[in-house]
C-alpha cells in the first residue's frame, strides 16, 4: 500500500517511477487475508487527492470507536462509553483495495514489475534508477497458512539496520487472531468496537467490505498465557465447526458488547482463506542504506525504507497502514521538491516523517505494554467518564503525534486532564 500510495503520487507529479511486487492483481484478490487494516480520515483525504477514493464513505465508512473494558476485579464494574471521530473512518480488505489501485496506477501508464526482489537484486535494479524505496517487511514464507504477520527480519527490510532505542520488546506482547466473519450485526452507529479483557487481551471488532460484501472483521490481540491465547493456535482447517465456536465462547465470556450482536445461528468464517494468524514483534529501522557509490558521493545510490521496512508495529491500535500511507505523502512531497537522491535528500526526508512515525511507534508499544501503564488507566477511567475526553482521544487516531502529546508522561496525561476539567467548569458555569 505504501509502494502504490507513492507510486500514485508521483504519477500526479509527472515523477516517472516502476513498482515491483510479488503477485500480479489478479493473485493479490485471490489469495489469503493479509491483515485486518482500517483507514483513517487523513488517509481518505490522500486517496482523495489521489483520485482512488471508489469507497463512499457514507456508505462504506463507519463514524465512532464503541469502548468496553471488563472488569479487573470482584466487586469493579466494567466500563461502556463511545467517541466520536471528526471525519469518517472504512475498512477495505485489502484483497479489493490492492488490486483497485494497481489497476489505478497501470491504467494511467504506471510500470508495474511482478517478481522477487531479494538483497542480493538491489544494486542491480538500483542500477536502472535513481533512488530506490523499500515498502515490504515481510519475510518468511508469505501465504502458509498460521503464519501470517510474522515480524520482517529478513529480505529487503532486514538490509535497514535495527533502532534498539525505539524498540523495548524482544518478543511479541501480543498473539493475533485476525479474520472475517458473517453474522454479527453492525454497532448503531456505526463504529469499530475496541473492547478489553483485563489480563487476557483486546479485541478490535472492524465493519469491514470484503469481495463477500459487508462483514466484520475480528482482531484478537491475546496476551500469552491468558484465556483467550488458544485463538492464536486454533486450526480452523481442521474443524470449522469447533473453531467458530471456539470464537463464539471467547465473544461470549470477554467481549460481551460484541457477542450481544452476533447470531449464533449464521456467525462463522466467511471462508478459510479469511483468516491470519501470528505475532509481530515491534521493529523499528533506520530511514536509509546507501547502496554503492565506492565511497564517493558521486553516483552513489541509496535505498530509503517506509511502511513495514520502516516500522513495524502491533495492529492494536490500528495504525501501520495509515502511517504507511503518510511516509508515502511525505516522501513523494520531498521528492518533488528536492530531486537531488544523495544523503543530504535521504536526511531531509527522514526528518519530515520523523515525529508523527515515533509517536505513532511509542504510542502503539505503551498500548501493549504490561501491566498497562498508569496514566493509560488514568485517561481510559476519563475517558468513560467525560464525552469530550472519549472524543479527543478518538479523533486522535488521526493524529498519532497530538496523542503522544497527551500521554507521552504522567503528567501530559494530568495536564490534558486537567485542562478537560477546567473546560468542563466553564461550560457549567456559563449553564448557571
Amino acid at each position: 500500500m505504501a509502494g502504490l500510495h507513492l507510486g500514485l503520487y508521483l504519477q500526479q507529479h509527472g515523477v516517472p517511477s516502476t513498482i515491483y511486487g510479488d503477485k500480479t492483481a489478479r493473485q493479490l484478490a485471490e489469495g489469503r487475508m493479509l491483515n485486518t487494516v482500517a483507514h483513517h480520515n487523513t488517509t481518505v483525504r490522500r486517496e482523495q487527492a489521489l483520485g482512488v477514493d471508489h469507497w463512499d464513505l457514507q456508505e462504506y465508512g463507519y463514524f465512532c470507536h464503541h469502548h468496553y473494558i471488563g472488569s479487573p476485579g470482584p466487586g469493579v464494574p466494567p466500563l461502556r462509553f463511545p467517541g466520536e471521530f471528526g471525519a469518517p473512518s472504512r475498512g477495505i480488505d485489502y484483497r479489493v483495495y490492492l488490486p483497485r489501485l494497481l489497476d489505478d496506477y497501470t491504467g494511467r501508464g504506471g510500470d508495474f514489475r511482478v517478481g522477487n526482489v531479494g538483497p542480493g537484486d538491489l544494486a542491480t535494479v538500483a542500477a536502472d534508477h535513481e533512488l530506490i524505496v523499500v515498502a515490504t517487511g515481510k519475510s518468511g514464507q508469505p501465504g502458509k497458512p498460521g503464519k501470517q504477520g510474522q515480524s520482517g527480519q529478513s529480505g529487503l527490510a532486514g538490509m535497514f539496520p535495527p533502532r534498539p532505542d525505539k524498540m523495548p520488546y524482544e518478543r511479541p506482547m501480543r498473539r493475533l487472531c485476525g479474520g472475517l466473519y458473517h453474522g454479527i450485526a453492525y454497532s448503531e452507529p456505526k463504529g469499530v468496537t475496541m473492547s478489553i479483557a483485563p489480563g487476557h487481551g483486546e479485541l478490535l471488532e472492524i465493519p469491514m467490505f470484503s469481495a463477500d460484501g459487508f462483514v466484520t472483521a475480528l482482531l484478537f490481540e491475546n496476551i500469552p498465557g491468558g484465556d483467550t491465547e488458544v485463538l492464536a493456535d486454533a486450526r480452523y482447517d481442521e474443524d470449522p465447526k469447533a473453531f467458530d465456536d471456539l470464537v463464539l465462547t471467547t465473544l461470549r465470556t470477554c467481549h460481551p458488547t460484541v457477542f450481544e450482536r452476533a447470531d449464533p445461528a449464521t456467525f462463522g468464517l466467511t471462508g478459510p482463506r479469511d483468516l491470519v494468524q501470528g505475532a509481530i514483534t515491534p521493529t523499528v529501522r533506520e530511514d536509509w542504506i546507501r547502496i554503492d557509490g565506492n565511497g564517493s558521493e558521486d553516483g552513489a545510490r541509496y535505498a530509503i525504507a517506509i511502511g513495514d521496512a520502516h516500522t513495524l508495529v502491533d495492529p492494536v491500535i490500528g495504525q501501520g497502514a495509515n502511517a504507511a500511507s503518510y511516509e508515502a505523502w511525505e516522501l513523494g512531497t520531498q521528492i518533488t521538491e528536492d530531486p537531488v537522491f544523495d544523503e543530504r535528500f535521504c536526511r531531509k526526508a527522514a526528518a519530515r516523517r520523523a515525529n508523527r512515525v515515533e509517536a505513532t511507534v511509542d504510542w502503539t508499544n505503551l498500548m501493549i505494554g504490561l501491566p498497562p501503564a498508569p496514566h493509560l488507566l488514568e485517561l481510559l477511567g476519563a475517558m468513560s467518564a467525560s464525552r469530550p475526553v472519549a472524543d479527543e482521544f478518538t479523533d486522535n487516531f488521526n493524529y498519532p503525534e497530538r496523542q503522544w502529546d497527551i500521554l507521552a508522561t504522567p503528567e501530559r496525561t494530568r495536564r490534558f486532564l486537567s485542562r478537560h476539567t477546567s473546560a468542563a467548569m466553564e461550560r457549567d458555569k456559563d449553564v448557571i
